[in-house]
């Protein structure tokens, strides 16, 4: 006999085992989700749909924020409860210690997208059937996301250093996939009826840099590892295809032609996250008011119909009256028609935590309620000019309050973050349908309309 432990022994399900799956964060977590849960039918296992139906249970985890880790170590606590007996992944993962002494019972921990670690811990605590069937998953993978739509995570990681963010700490630096297998891939969700891909990575701009650009090979034609052959190559599939989480880098101006041909979606989420230059130095964030402002005119002028959502930081150490005043006045201008704000917060391990001249909590709240009000005036105005259009509009789901009734979206509108289109049709719709709707009506951010 030693002292050592004896570590669990696997589980030995008598009927398929069952794996539940709880994801938080970002749609680059639901991402890594799809991936594991793919993995996991590919070798036999299903997808538990609750706690009591779980052999073990997997918690995808977000430590981006303070409020995130929180919600994360909840999430952790309410599965061992449930079930007792948990696997964790995810940016929070990249902290084993903080979630081993706030759940010494979890099984294992693994960093975000570690996918063979979580394969590995998944065996050791539940054994795989014995002769899994190889069509048990579909050639597009398995997602968590309606059939209509599909996130296309194109790299990991990050390069920038802003001083609030600690993704690269935790992801590391940026990571790009190859274009063609990016490209295989939408071609491959497109083939499975996904009608709209939306593009994500923490950096989608810099896509390639690390690679510097490599070319490959698609469909018997040459594209480099970079922004704008990746919009031209997922432009030629002939569905939706929004940018998201675009770093303003000069080079974006370049998609702008292919969304005036109608290749693109005419929508940029870009997280400009302040605008006053003083904040966007200590953000380590590129920042010119003037020169933003004349490139989003030159954008609207090219495609008028351009939508651009954003989110930003209020009460940033140091922030003076002043600076919330310019952040207000670039909305307000700029005209952005969607965005996100939120407070400041000292993330743990960020150097904005050492910077000087916090703003008081109250201030900063008071600060995020004007942010709010004046960007649902332009919102409000955004929407009231769609008035009398006709616009597309990808149906979503049944409106269960309104007979006759469907939720869509338009253009401008990303899925779970932006506003809905409720339109009116006499005949039958379906999920990603996309249909022609008169706008008859508006609020500060949702559309109305009936089915043309």
């Amino acid at each position: 006999m030693t002292d050592t432990p004896l570590a669990p022994a696997p589980i030995r399900a008598a009927k398929t085992p069952k794996v539940g799956i709880v994801s938080l964060g970002c749609p680059k977590a639901l991402v890594d989700s799809e991936r594991i849960i793919t993995r996991l039918r590919a070798e036999g296992y299903q997808i538990a749909p609750d706690y009591a139906g779980a052999d073990l249970v997997l918690v995808n985890t977000c430590g981006f924020l303070d409020s995130a880790r929180d919600e994360s170590l909840a999430a952790i606590g309410e599965a061992i409860e449930a079930n007792g007996k948990v696997i964790v992944t995810g940016c929070l993962g990249a902290e084993p210690d903080v979630i081993q002494r706030a759940h010494p019972k979890v099984l294992a921990v693994t960093g975000p997208h570690q996918y063979e670690a979580v394969m590995d811990a998944v065996h050791t605590h539940l054994t795989p059937p014995h002769n899994p069937h190889l069509d048990l998953v579909p050639e597009s993978g398995l997602r968590l996301t309606p059939r209509h739509y599909a996130y296309l995570k194109i790299s990991e990681g990050c390069n920038n250093r802003c001083s609030f963010c600690i993704i690269p700490k935790l992801r590391g630096d940026l990571v790009s996939r190859p274009i063609h297998h990016v490209l295989t891939e939408a071609e491959k969700l497109v083939a499975a009826g996904v009608m709209e891909l939306l593009v994500i990575s923490q950096d989608t701009s810099a896509y390639g840099l690390d690679i510097r650009y490599k070319p490959e090979t698609w469909r018997g034609a040459e594209y480099e590892t970079r922004f704008l052959d990746l919009a031209r190559g997922l432009g030629s599939l002939g569905v939706w295809t929004r940018m998201h989480y675009v770093y303003p880098y000069p080079h974006v101006d370049n998609i702008i032609p292919l969304m005036a041909e109608g290749l693109i979606t005419p929508y940029l989420d870009i997280p400009f996250q302040h605008a006053s230059a003083p904040v966007l130095k200590a953000m380590k964030r590129p920042g010119n008011q003037d020169k933003v402002l004349a490139r989003i005119a030159n954008w609207r002028r090219d495609v008028p119909d351009l939508a651009i959502r954003s989110t930003f930081i209020v009460g940033f150490p140091g922030e003076t009256d002043q600076d919330f005043d310019i952040l207000l006045d670039f909305i307000r201008e700029a005209k952005i028609d969607r965005a996100g704000c939120f407070q400041y917060e000292n993330v743990a391990h960020a150097e904005s935590g050492k910077l000087d001249n916090h703003v008081p909590a109250e201030l900063k709240e008071e600060r995020w309620h004007r942010f709010m009000e004046a960007q649902a005036e332009v919102s409000a105005a955004r929407a009231a000019a769609q008035v009398g259009k006709t616009l597309d509009v990808i149906i979503d789901e049944a409106d269960d309050q309104t007979p006759g009734g469907w939720i869509g979206r338009s253009k401008a509108d990303a899925p779970e973050v932006d506003a809905v289109v409720y339109v009116a049709s006499k005949s039958a719709l379906k999920s990603g349908d996309i249909v022609r709707a008169r706008i008859t009506g508006a609020d500060d951010y949702d559309l109305y309309g009936d089915v043309a």
